[in-house]
């Protein structure tokens, strides 16, 4: 997109969140639950497609454009940030292994909003990886599926399930499969999960498989391929822009704080009178600063096709850290009165802790950190990373 347009983009996303993102963040956390009206707004402004390809109907942004405006999407709501972020980036999996029929039915739908899609990989009983134990076996030109997956978000609203298994008496990568399972599919019951500590609204679902069934002709794929096509195009970007979205949130706890320690007095003086609260505000400034500009130059190593594995799990490892540091501040600037609901402040810790989660916790970001630098130095080999780092990785899709 050229600069004007980008301008003019942005623009229109800075008056979003500063108007009606306050009005449904608000509606969000007294109702619980996102509308389908605040979906459709997002879909109507173009904000749901702005990564993908102009000829599926996407605005086709750089990375390192549409970086900067994921981070002040990241400013609103969890819930409606987690939409943007997930909604920009699970077409990269659904096309990657598509067939020019699967293309059609899907992936153009998709990026045009006229169904959802929701990555839906994790289970209760194990990691997120090459341990998947959800297993069909074929009958004719059907799976049948059996197991069950959890903590899958946007299980209340999805299309489909982008779902991950294996053929049955398979192991590791051997034999796994990825479905496009319809939520009426017969044989699966969606049970949605209790209320959530933060991000309120997201509506994760708990999926039961009882001998479902689901047309050969929804595979992406081959069989063998469903891993490949989990992680093919979707991992790297998705935790780039976590990393991302913790600068954004990070960001609006610290514009809170400032204003916070502007007003608030104490003994005669406002906050940012005293030296350890002017200490605290360098310190979080400098963290935001620094997540940002990583992020920023591995999104320009994205489109560059320069970006590794290491460079997002970098991004995301130190932008997770920075936004509990910053958020912890913000609050202990806030005091006592930040602890209570009603507070925005309040609202941002809870739904800050979630991203620690999201693309993988910080000991699997230093996993993958660690085997790479050992590979680099003739060490470890790289083929061993992913026996390590896959299990874990995206626990909340």
């Amino acid at each position: 997109m050229d600069s004007i347009a980008f301008d003019r983009l942005r623009q229109e996303v800075d008056q979003f969140v500063a108007g009606p993102a306050v009005r449904w963040a608000e509606a969000i956390e007294a109702e619980g639950r996102v509308d389908s009206a605040m979906w459709q707004g997002l879909r109507d402004r173009g904000f749901l497609r702005l990564a993908a390809p102009r000829a599926w109907g996407g605005m086709e942004l750089s990375m390192e454009q549409y970086l900067p405006l994921l981070e002040r999407f990241s400013s609103m709501h969890g819930s409606l940030r987690m939409i943007v972020h997930v909604l920009n980036g699970v077409w990269r999996p659904t096309a990657s292994h598509a067939n020019a029929e699967q293309i059609e039915r899907f992936v153009k739908p998709l990026v045009r909003g006229e169904h959802i899609v929701t990555f839906t990989l994790t289970e209760p009983n194990a990691g997120t990886g090459s341990d998947i134990q959800a297993a069909a076996r074929r009958e004719g030109d059907e799976y049948v599926l059996n197991g069950e997956k959890w903590l899958i978000t946007f299980a209340d609203v999805a299309d489909y399930f982008l779902l991950f298994g294996r053929l049955e008496g398979t192991r590791g990568h051997d034999g796994t499969l990825a479905l496009l399972v319809h939520r009426d599919a017969p044989g699966l019951t969606i049970e949605l999960m209790p209320p959530s500590m933060g991000l309120a609204g997201t509506g994760h679902g708990h999926l039961y498989l009882r001998e479902c069934r689901v047309p050969t002709a929804l595979r992406l794929g081959e069989e063998g391929e469903g891993l490949d096509v989990a992680f093919h195009g979707f991992l790297d970007p998705s935790r780039l822009g976590i990393g991302m979205t913790c600068v954004g949130l990070a960001q609006r706890a610290l514009d809170l704080a400032i204003e916070r320690a502007k007003t608030r007095v104490t003994f005669g003086k406002p906050l940012a009178a005293r030296q350890t609260i002017r200490t605290w505000l360098a310190e979080m400034a400098t963290d935001v600063e620094a997540a940002r500009q990583l992020c920023l130059w591995a999104g320009r190593r994205w489109d560059q096709r320069q970006l590794v594995p290491e460079d997002a799990s970098m991004a995301k490892l130190f932008g997770s850290e920075m936004l509990q540091r910053v958020t912890d501040k913000a609050l202990q600037i806030f005091g006592g009165m930040g602890y209570f609901q009603g507070y925005e402040i309040e609202r941002i810790y809870r739904d800050a802790r979630a991203q620690r989660f999201e693309e993988g916790t910080a000991e699997i970001q230093k996993t993958v950190i660690a085997l790479a630098m050992l590979a680099k130095k003739g060490g470890t080999a790289r083929a061993q990373e992913n026996q390590v780092a896959e299990p874990g990785v995206m626990p909340l899709y």
